[in-house]
C-alpha cells in the first residue's frame, strides 16, 4: 500500500505543479490563481494523509478524505478550465494581424 501511495503523491504533484505554472500565466484575479495553486498540494496532503490515518484506525478521518478529495477535484476542474479557456477563447482587447 505505501508503494501505491507514493507513487500517486508524487505523479498528483507533479501535474498540479504544472497546472499551478499554467494557471500563473493566464489572466485572472490574483487570489484565484493563488488559491488554484496551493489548494491541490494541501488537499494531497489531507486526501494521502487521512488514508494514513484511517488505515491507522482513526476511521472518522474518512470525512475529511472525500472532503479533501472533493475540492482537489474541483480544484483541478477549474485549473482546467480556467487554462483551456484562455487559450481556446482570444483576448478581443489585442489586434489579429
Amino acid at each position: 500500500m505505501l508503494t501505491v501511495i507514493h507513487t500517486h503523491v508524487l505523479s498528483m504533484s507533479f501535474i498540479f505543479f504544472l497546472l499551478g505554472g499554467l494557471v500563473w500565466i493566464t489572466k485572472g484575479p490574483k487570489k484565484m490563481k493563488f488559491f488554484l495553486t496551493l489548494e491541490p498540494f494541501l488537499s494531497i496532503i489531507l486526501t494521502f494523509g487521512g488514508i494514513y490515518l484511517m488505515w491507522s484506525g482513526i476511521g472518522w478521518f474518512r470525512y475529511m478524505v472525500v472532503f479533501s478529495g472533493i475540492l482537489m477535484t474541483l480544484t483541478y476542474a477549474g485549473s482546467a478550465c480556467l487554462v483551456l479557456w484562455q487559450c481556446l477563447v482570444p483576448d478581443n482587447k489585442q489586434k489579429m494581424v
